[in-house]
Parts: structure tokens; C-alpha cells; sequence
């Protein structure tokens, strides 16, 4: 599996702003995707993720920098049918049903799946008569997923593609996508469910401020973190950055988030020398390393 689905190089994406002047949206990106990589693309709101999809899905170009799919053009690539997607809003027709919906849009492709194949895929059959505007935003989404597996891609390109989906949903839908996976298809979906991420990647990219800040299997990510998190609540005014053996905090609402190596050392500081309450003691995970990684602090 040493087929290289994407290559992207020096990839900058700017916008203009009437009000602030140039909005740089990527910066700098470096990417390569290799055949049957499983990836969590994660990032604040404004990372950059959306904007990056978008690119390498064609829908823009970069403003300089490169991208390949393929060996090609993301146009050509989709031309080819070598990639799907399913992106957060889509055009769909609310006066068609399902069915139809799917039957229309196979047309497009030269040799695309059954409609009846990816409905049952997609656990649409029952739903099939139904007017896609009488479907539950969840439904849509799996909708869209139905549309992006008629072509029989080698590289789905999810964007936040449970949202809308209640947790019986979301299940089924990461059970379909396991198959997909068994069968050799390279994933990459952006997500703010960091469960999703931790449970279904094999690797994680991500994102801060249209930069990567990491990007690495999921395993060492998550191992970035280190020791334990203690969180707790502190006056407003009181310095937590001069706390001693902290290697980085995160705010989160009315409480800070220490990353620390040596968590007895610092509980015992904060009980002794400071007027912290609602301490905490935990495991730092996944969401832990996104916090420290992505927070404004964190930028700074």
C-alpha cells in the first residue's frame, strides 16, 4: 500500500476581506496520504480543515503551493471517480424522494453502483420513497454519504459526517465505514467528536490557525499528552501560568486544564499555596492534546 493518494506542498490559501485585508486561511501545509490510511482531520472552528478539503476536493485552488490526487489534478481525480465526498451542506433537491435522488445522480457516473447497493449501505432502503425534504437532517447526511459511495471511490473525504446524526446513527454509520476500510478505501473525515476520531484513526492531523500542529498516528498523539491533566477552578484574577510544574494549561470555561508530569506534586501545591477548588484528577487523553494544542494559549 504505497500508492499515494495525495501530495500537497507548501499549500497556501488566502482570501480576501474587505474590512481586515487578506485572510490567510492555510499556511504552509505539507501533506501526503498514502493508500488505506484511515485519518482525523481535527481542528477548532477556523483551522483551516473545510478549506482544505475544499482544495483537495478541487472545489478552490491554492493560492500558491501544490496538490495532487493521484498523480493529478484534484479534478481529474474526481473526473475519474477516484474520490468521494460528503460535505457538511449539499445541494439536494427536497421535492425528489431518495430514491430518486440516488437514481439521478448514478446517471452522472460511468459505471456507478446500484442505487438499491448503497441505500442498504447506507441504511436508506426503508427510506427510499421518502421526500428528501421530510428527512431529518441525520437522514440527509446519510443521504450524501450514499452519493459519494455511488461511484465506488478510492478516497472518501468526509466532512463532520455524523453531524446531525443521533448516537444510534452515528454507530451504524462508522459500522458502514469500517467495511469500507476492510475493502482498502483510503478515509479522511474532519470531526469535532474527538471520540470518533480516537476510536476509528489510524492517524491524526491536526490543525490551528491553517497550520498542522501535529501529525502522527493516533497512538503517539495521544501520547503527547503525557502524565495526567488536573483540572481546577481558580479566581478570575489569579496568575495560573506562574504555577510550578505545569507544562502547559488550557482554559475551559470556568476551569484550567494542567498538563503535568508529576500530578502529586502539583495537587499538593494547589492545596497548600493556592485557593483552587473543584480539583481534578485524570488520565490525559486524546481531547487533551487537542486542548493544549489547539487553544489560543497554545498559539501564543
Amino acid at each position: 500500500m504505497n500508492t499515494e493518494v495525495i501530495h500537497a506542498r507548501d499549500v497556501i490559501k488566502e482570501f480576501k476581506d474587505r474590512s481586515k485585508g487578506t485572510f490567510r486561511a492555510v499556511n504552509q501545509v505539507n501533506l501526503d496520504i498514502k493508500q488505506g490510511e484511515i485519518i482525523a482531520l481535527l481542528g477548532p472552528n477556523g483551522a483551516g480543515k473545510s478549506t482544505l478539503i475544499d482544495m483537495i476536493l478541487g472545489l478552490t485552488t491554492p493560492t500558491s503551493g501544490t496538490i495532487q490526487a493521484f498523480g493529478s489534478a484534484p479534478r481529474q481525480a474526481i473526473a475519474a471517480s477516484k474520490i468521494g465526498a460528503v460535505l457538511q451542506t449539499g445541494g439536494l433537491l427536497g421535492n425528489l424522494t431518495v430514491w430518486e435522488t440516488v437514481a439521478m445522480i448514478a446517471t452522472t457516473f460511468p459505471n456507478p453502483q446500484l442505487p438499491e447497493t448503497v441505500l442498504r449501505r447506507t441504511n436508506l432502503s426503508h427510506l427510499a420513497r421518502r421526500r428528501v425534504a421530510k428527512c431529518s437532517g441525520g437522514e440527509q447526511q446519510r443521504l450524501r454519504f450514499a452519493l459519494a459511495l455511488l461511484p465506488d471511490p478510492d478516497f472518501l473525504i468526509l466532512d463532520e459526517p455524523t453531524a446531525g446524526m443521533d448516537a444510534g446513527a452515528r454507530h451504524a454509520f462508522w459500522e458502514t465505514m469500517q467495511e469500507q476500510a476492510q475493502h482498502g478505501k483510503t478515509i479522511m473525515f474532519a470531526t469535532h467528536y474527538i471520540e470518533e476520531a480516537q476510536n476509528f484513526a489510524e492517524r491524526i492531523v491536526m490543525m490551528r490557525s491553517g497550520q498542522i500542529v501535529a501529525d502522527d498516528t493516533t497512538h503517539k498523539v495521544r501520547s503527547r499528552a503525557g502524565g495526567r491533566t488536573v483540572s481546577a477552578t481558580f479566581p478570575p484574577d489569579f496568575p495560573t501560568d506562574r504555577i510550578p510544574g505545569v507544562a502547559s494549561l488550557t482554559t475551559n470555561g470556568n476551569r484550567t486544564l494542567l498538563n503535568t508530569g508529576d500530578s502529586d506534586a502539583l495537587l499538593r501545591h494547589l492545596v497548600n499555596h493556592t485557593p483552587a477548588t473543584d480539583i481534578m484528577v485524570s488520565q490525559s487523553s486524546l481531547e487533551d492534546v487537542f486542548l493544549n494544542l489547539t487553544s489560543t494559549e497554545a498559539e501564543s
